[in-house]
């Protein structure tokens, strides 16, 4: 599949601010803020600092809010929890698909204004780790139904690995938003990720928006990671235009 051009500068890379302190994911924000389209927060940085960590990532810098909090819970308890944190207007926030319709569909009702980004098979579990869940597989059939469960229930985004967005994004259509973990540039170490590709190839498959964590922040200079990777991508959209 040939990516689609984008007329943004910033690239679709969602940096996964994983710091252990505010200052630090800060920091890391501003750097990467020029060269990227969206940051992320994690559960663990929002359980330790709630919604301070979003208004100091945000701060003054022109980025989306990628707020993943994988919310998995009875309907109304997932609906509640997602009005609450609509109101720091998140531009995605994540329940696990796993959850079922009824949980999706609460979710997106009660944030109208955020993207309802429906978490398929996490990038880190295989085949082997499914069966020992109960979750019938392999992974991109088990991907498949929860993809189309959560669309058919309003989600407006996806999450799956860059080994299924290909396949998603035939059984979807283009509207639907499909999101990357697992992604890693050639050379760097892959990880807790079991389904990975290079930025490159998950564009090229039809991804939307990419998650790059460790590659960008674990390391001297952020922004100078962010940049690279972000020229990369243009490098290869150009190549293949």
């Amino acid at each position: 599949m040939t990516p689609r051009r984008r007329t943004n500068v910033a690239a679709p890379i969602a940096v996964a601010i994983d710091a252990p302190e505010i200052e630090t994911a800060a920091r890391w924000a501003s750097a990467v803020a020029p060269h990227v389209s969206t940051v992320k927060v994690g559960l663990e940085l929002y359980l330790r600092y709630g919604p301070e960590v979003i208004t100091t990532v945000r701060g003054a810098n022109k980025v989306s809010i990628f707020l993943d909090l994988k919310l998995h819970d009875i309907p109304d308890t997932v609906a509640r929890a997602t009005r609450n944190v609509a109101r720091l207007r998140p531009s995605y926030l994540t329940v696990h698909a796993t959850g079922g319709r009824d949980m999706i569909a609460a979710a997106v009702e009660a944030a109208p204004e955020t993207r309802i980004t429906a978490v398929t098979i996490l990038t880190s579990l295989d085949d082997a780790a499914l069966e020992t869940v109960g979750i019938r597989g392999p992974a991109h059939d088990a991907v498949r139904r929860l993809a189309v469960l959560a669309v058919d229930a309003g989600a407006q985004a996806l999450v799956c690995s860059p080994h299924e967005v290909a396949a998603l994004r035939a059984e979807v259509g283009p509207d639907v938003t499909l999101i990357t973990p697992g992604v890693r540039p050639a050379g760097t170490d892959r990880g807790d990720q079991a389904r990975v590709a290079t930025p490159e190839e998950a564009l090229a498959a039809g991804a939307d928006l990419l998650v790059i964590g460790r590659p960008i922040t674990q390391v001297p200079d952020p922004g100078a990671a962010a940049a690279s990777i972000a020229a990369a991508l243009r490098r290869s959209e150009t190549a293949s235009a």
